[in-house]
């Protein structure tokens, strides 16, 4: 395993996302969340994962409390990350809920407390009293943001009037936008990028197509619309190309490639244990100058269909019945 050292905190680059615990909506059921889950942070322990990211919002606390059972007696394996989900986050809430977090989680103190979403309603400086709260009490060691912009990471962090160390945002090969501004501010000032759906919740593995879409709320993302698809058909063969020559799959490719930038973490969730020892290996996997470049090249001419497209991929499933 690989780590980035950000604010005197080691972190590995590849973590373990959280949401499937407890979260009714991936329709895993009770087993997985009181026995698979508990598992799966075990395994990713000793695998050298210590990056842990959870959020009060993931089964309405549920997920805190199974990490919490899961991490009994291994606290100082543990780089635990939550999040604040952005309801009425006034000071004397944030202090609340974060404390509501650690007694879930079973820890005097949250590595990595972050605010979930921008609230558009409260001014940002008075979340940013209530989290200067948690960090004077020691209720949480550091303070993070998710899906901020790079203007709303900065005034955050002016508000707080201390660092903010992180910024969790959608990224993969599939998904580049912080590319633009985050990551070059994260790089430049000893910040981390925390990259969720760095798989795209399957799309990257390689073993979807137009004709073989999954079933459930993945099949209504955009990513998996059969234009879509068909559209990125070119990458994932590269992907399956490069995987081979490094005796890996497309997914660990996937990963390897994002992992390949400085300040970057990766959260991608599992849901069996062979699922989350492919994604700790994918650390393990150098991949050339010349491969990350054709990797650039070829996700940069990807241009998926947008929500609007989606009328035409219904006519196509029409006429394909």
């Amino acid at each position: 395993m690989r780590y980035v050292e950000i604010s005197g905190a080691r972190i590995s680059v590849i973590g373990l996302g959280t949401w499937q615990f407890g979260s009714r909506e991936w329709g895993y059921g009770p087993e997985y969340a009181n026995k698979t889950a508990i598992e799966l942070v075990h395994r990713a322990l000793e695998l050298g994962i210590n990056l842990i990211d959870t959020a009060e919002f993931y089964g309405f606390g549920k997920s805190e409390s199974v990490i919490g059972n899961a991490i009994t007696g291994l606290r100082d394996q543990v780089y635990i990350a939550t999040k604040l989900f952005p309801v009425f986050p006034t000071r004397s809430m944030v202090l609340a809920r974060a404390k509501a977090s650690a007694t879930r989680l079973h820890v005097d103190s949250v590595d990595l407390y972050q605010l979930h979403w921008p609230n558009p309603v409260m001014p940002i400086t008075e979340t940013a009293m209530g989290l200067k709260r948690v960090l004077d009490d020691g209720v949480a060691k550091s303070a993070g943001v998710s899906n901020f912009s790079l203007r709303q990471w900065r005034s955050a962090e002016i508000a707080l009037g201390r660092p903010i160390i992180s910024n969790q945002v959608h990224f993969s090969l599939l998904t580049r936008g912080p590319e633009v501004e985050l990551l070059p501010f994260a790089q430049a000032n000893n910040r981390l990028i925390i990259a969720y759906s760095p798989l795209e919740q399957g799309v990257l593995s390689g073993k979807y197509s137009s004709v073989n879409r999954p079933k459930g709320m993945r099949a209504a993302r955009k990513f998996f619309f059969p234009a879509n698809l068909d559209r990125m058909r070119p990458l994932l063969a590269k992907l399956a190309q490069i995987a081979k020559s490094h005796d890996a799959s497309s997914s660990q490719i996937a990963l390897a490639w994002l992992i390949s930038k400085t300040n970057v973490a990766a959260i991608p969730g599992a849901a069996s244990l062979s699922q989350l020892e492919s994604n700790a290996a994918s650390a393990d996997i150098e991949l050339t100058r010349n491969e990350i470049e054709t990797l650039d090249e070829m996700s940069s001419q990807f241009e998926p269909v947008s929500p609007s497209g989606l009328l035409t991929d219904v006519k196509t499933l029409v006429r394909r019945r």
